[in-house]
């Protein structure tokens, strides 16, 4: 029977299960394994330190992942296919082994994560209402 994410621990086995697929996934695991060069002993608390932030509000991660990720970009570009590849990856992984709100939270922020640093890869604004179209307002005069 399939549970919800509640602790610490639960975030490592999400995170260390998702990062499984990653590195052997043929579109993202090059840039993780070649072009990042991720160790995943020193990379994996730190990956839970935002997690546990993001589901959890524990005020662990202090970095600034945008910037990271602008980084790695400089190196090899990031397209809005890694960063779909990431999210299909991400989700599978979290229904495969959780259910429940905390589950739904972490595919959510997943979503809003990915789309975010998508959008800011791309020269454009990080917010998910930069699309929304207002009518400029026409004198019928």
């Amino acid at each position: 029977m399939t549970r919800d994410l509640q602790d610490r621990s639960d975030i490592r086995d999400l995170v260390d299960g998702f990062y499984r697929r990653a590195f052997a996934d043929p579109l993202i695991g090059p840039i993780f394994t070649e072009v990042a060069k991720l160790d995943l002993d020193h990379h994996l608390p730190i990956m839970c330190d935002f997690w546990e932030t993001v589901l959890f509000n524990a005020g662990l991660y202090r970095r600034n992942a945008l910037q990271l990720h602008l980084s790695l970009n400089a190196r090899h570009p990031l397209r809005p296919e890694h960063f779909d590849r990431w999210l299909e990856l991400w989700i599978a992984n979290v229904d495969e082994h959780f259910r429940g709100q905390k589950a739904e939270l972490a595919k959510l922020q997943a979503q809003r994560i990915a789309g975010s640093i998508s959008r800011r890869m791309a020269g454009r604004s990080g917010s998910g209402f930069e699309t929304i179209v207002t009518r400029e307002h026409v004198d019928a005069s």
